[in-house]
């Protein structure tokens, strides 16, 4: 074959990739469901292991925010995934159940003092990057939930607005932070009744802030959240 014939096959081989990619993301703008188009697109570029990544409370005005990390077995990739707050809280239990049993899966989580002392989205950029990097595989490349890129990220990654409602990686990350924060959740809820934390998750339901006021703040109250700085401050004006 001549020179010139080997680069009129190179160059129809660049254009295939590239309508290739094109007829994904297509397809991917298109649907209705989490599928794993995004992650065949990694892959296509070289990605041997890709991770999905969410994160879980960063709305409520207490409790750690959480967040996970997982890598799907493309042969073995649970059905129904999708976005956990279009999940029943039984469709989650059973999600989370077969995505722990199928796939490479680790949790992070920021405490109520880190996201004081540093807000509450860093505090989830912290949780993001400590729930990959307690996967016991490293992925070659990340598709991260959101807008945002955490700083100094150490991996390839991609940041993909509503992700878990277009990769199905993401869509088990966020049931596996969703059930790990949830069941974080009712377990204090026990030690500190009368907030509601076992049904609102620490989010400010009409009920969590009567408990506020009426009961008071408890260790695991984020500060630095309006509800509860201002009671905080008038605690202080009245002993003041």
């Amino acid at each position: 074959m001549s020179l010139q014939g080997g680069q009129v096959v190179k160059d129809l081989l660049a254009f295939l990739l590239v309508a290739r990619v094109e007829l994904r993301f297509d397809r991917l703008m298109k649907k209705t469901a989490p599928d794993y188009t995004l992650e065949d697109m990694a892959h296509t570029n070289g990605a041997l292991y890709v991770a999905g990544v969410d994160e879980v409370g960063r709305g409520p005005l207490c409790g750690p925010v959480t967040a996970a990390a997982v890598i799907l077995d493309p042969a073995n990739i649970p059905e129904g995934l999708n976005d956990s707050k279009k999940l029943t809280a039984k469709r989650r239990e059973g999600l989370y159940d077969l995505i722990m049993a199928s796939a490479i899966v680790s949790v992070g989580e920021a405490s109520v003092e880190e996201i004081d002392q540093i807000n509450i989205l860093r505090a989830s950029h912290l949780a993001m990057t400590r729930a990959v990097a307690g996967l016991t595989q490293k992925p070659d490349h990340v598709l991260i939930d959101g807008n945002m890129i955490p700083r100094d990220f150490p991996i390839s990654a991609q940041a993909i607005i509503k992700g878990d409602s277009k990769s199905v990686s993401i869509s088990a990350a966020s049931i596996v932070a969703k059930v790990c924060r949830d069941r974080l959740m009712v377990d204090l809820a026990q030690q500190y009744p009368g907030y509601g934390w076992e049904k609102n998750c620490g989010y400010p339901t009409f009920q969590h802030l009567t408990a506020l006021k009426e009961i008071g703040v408890t260790p695991h109250h984020r500060r630095t959240f309006k509800p509860v700085h201002n009671i905080l401050y008038q605690d202080k004006n009245i002993s003041d």
